[in-house]
Formats: C-alpha cells, sequence, structure tokens
C-alpha cells in the first residue's frame, strides 16, 4: 500500500508547472477569492490540487490545464487511487476542477465542461473527537511557565480552548484581536466571515500573563515593530505555523499522559463545542461561536454530546 511518503516523492517528481497554467491557475484563484472569499487555507489547497494536475498532465503530454479532456481527468483520478489518495482529498479535487471549469466556462474560455460526469465519492460522516473536561484540564496545565515559549504555549492553548477557534484562525490571529477590558475576541474566520467570541476569565488571564511578561522578551531584538506582527509570536518576531502550533499540542497530550494520537488542534475546538453542549448551551449560540455558516454543521455535535442529550431527556420527558 502506497504510503505519505510515496505520494510526495511522487509528486516531487512531476515536471515544473508550465507558464501558461500557472497562470491559468492564479486568474482561477484570484476570481475565486474575489466573488467567494474563500479562506487562504482553501485557495492554498486548491493551488496544490491544480498545480499537481497541471503537471501531471505535462508529463503524460496531455494538453494543458485550460484544456484538459473528461478523458485526462479520468486517467490522473485513477493515477491518484492507485497511490492511496483518500476519498476527502479527492472529493476536494473534485470541487476544485468543477469550479475551475465552471468559471472557464462563464468566461467563454470553453464549451464544455469535463468534469460533468464526475461524481465526488461518498465520505463518511466522522463524528469530532473531544477530550473529557479532566483530559482538557490536564493538556492545559502542561505547558512550563518558566520560559516566555511556555507562557505563550499556554495561553494559546487556553485561548483555542475558550473560543473554540481553528487552527488557522489562532495562528492568523493580529495584535489588535484581542479586547482584554471588554473581554472578546475578534476573529475572522473561513470566507472572511467575522465573529465576535467571549474570552471568558481563564483565557483572559492567561492572556494577560502572556502580554505582559512573554510577548516583549519573544519580542526582543525582532525588526519589525510589535504592533506589525501577530498576536502570538515566535522568539525574534516571526508568527508560529499550524504545523508548529500541531507538534506542540502532541508534545504537551504526551506530557500530560493523553495518548498523542487522540488529540490535535481540531480536537480542541471539538472539545469546546462538546461541552459547552453538555453544560446547556444552545446550538444556534454554538453556531455563532463556531463560526459555521450553516446549522447544520453545528448539529453534528449532537451525536456527541451523549451524557446531556441523556440528562434532559431523564429530566424533561414525561416517562424519562
Amino acid at each position: 500500500m502506497p504510503t505519505a511518503t510515496d505520494r510526495r516523492q511522487w509528486f516531487r517528481a512531476l515536471p515544473p508547472l508550465a507558464d501558461t497554467d500557472a497562470a491559468a491557475i492564479e486568474r482561477f484563484l484570484d476570481a475565486a477569492w474575489a466573488e467567494g472569499g474563500l479562506a487562504q487555507a482553501t485557495l492554498a489547497a486548491y493551488r496544490s490540487d491544480l498545480q499537481g494536475l497541471a503537471r501531471w498532465l505535462s508529463r503524460e503530454a496531455r494538453p494543458g490545464l485550460p484544456q484538459a479532456r473528461r478523458e485526462d481527468l479520468f486517467a490522473y483520478l485513477a493515477v491518484r487511487a492507485g497511490l492511496g489518495y483518500r476519498a476527502r482529498s479527492t472529493a476536494r479535487l473534485l470541487s476544485c476542477l468543477h469550479a475551475f471549469f465552471a468559471q472557464a466556462l462563464r468566461r467563454g474560455e470553453r464549451h464544455d465542461d469535463p468534469t460533468a460526469l464526475l461524481q465526488a465519492p461518498n465520505l463518511p460522516r466522522l463524528l469530532p473527537k473531544a477530550l473529557s473536561e479532566a483530559q482538557v484540564a490536564a493538556l492545559l496545565e502542561a505547558p512550563q511557565l518558566a520560559t516566555p515559549a511556555g507562557l505563550r504555549d499556554r495561553a494559546m492553548l487556553e485561548l483555542m480552548y475558550a473560543a473554540g477557534l481553528r487552527v488557522s484562525e489562532l495562528v492568523g490571529l493580529p495584535g489588535t484581536a484581542v479586547n482584554l477590558r471588554q473581554g472578546v475576541l475578534r476573529v475572522v474566520g473561513k470566507g472572511g466571515r467575522e465573529r465576535l467570541v467571549p474570552l471568558g476569565e481563564e483565557s483572559r488571564h492567561w492572556l494577560e500573563r502572556y502580554l505582559r511578561d512573554a510577548r516583549p522578551a519573544l519580542l526582543r531584538g525582532a525588526r519589525q515593530p510589535a504592533a506589525s506582527v501577530g498576536l502570538f509570536v515566535e522568539p525574534g518576531g516571526g508568527t508560529p505555523s499550524r504545523q508548529a502550533f500541531w507538534a506542540l499540542v502532541k508534545r504537551y497530550a504526551q506530557a500530560a499522559g493523553i495518548d498523542p494520537a487522540r488529540v490535535s488542534p481540531h480536537g480542541l475546538r471539538h472539545s469546546f463545542a462538546t461541552h459547552l453542549l453538555n453544560h446547556g448551551a444552545d446550538l444556534r449560540a454554538l453556531q455563532m461561536l463556531l463560526g459555521h455558516s450553516a446549522l447544520s454543521t453545528t448539529q453534528i455535535y449532537t451525536l456527541v454530546a451523549r451524557d446531556r442529550l441523556r440528562n434532559l431527556h431523564a429530566r424533561h420527558h414525561p416517562r424519562g
């Protein structure tokens, strides 16, 4: 069975991207951002998907990306299936291709849609993996507070759990995002949608300590002014990446005695939602806090907040 390393090596071995394909991809992404307000992470994923297809078409001496035929796309999907790409990755690729060629039709650059018969695979409904409240408490207490980086990590973990942030939202927070006096956080989420999230006493306390004691120390020697960098910083003024935050969550999970395989940054967001529901939060309010555009996305948490639902049934049903 091919591994992720095999897939990376296959991708790296493809020929360079042709200039015409690169221009077509950037034109599509610019329009997708302007019209749909897609998040930067989605745009980056679409760019990678389209570049992979374009480079493969070039290697196989097939038409360039804007002229790709249905049989070319079927052949590429077959290659990806042989390399063991997951169904979710293929579904994202197909979504990207549908949008790319739909835009080409609107522009009059094509008169047919080669994706017309391509259907996304059926995806299993994945339930969020939430930690228990005791496990979350142990994870939050794992960072060593004797160093500025440890204090920063504690503030990041506390804020992610208190506000239910996506990891991209957390590491991308500007320095002006937090208002400690009012106790709220301004978050720009998917599609550029903005929301205000209450901080809570604990996260507010750790943010105050971080901003007072750790951030100035981490920014010491930085070339750019403090106001121009993100809320959370690396030594010297850089911004922690999503991958770096993922690694530190795994490290602190191990230190807290939690199986690292069960913990991820997104798991803290799931835990935030599940614990709120277990303590009686309204689903509509949770939708606003999570920044979901549709309530149906939030409703999946009702499947994991079982304890709360059982208690509600027992307390309010006449035969409970």
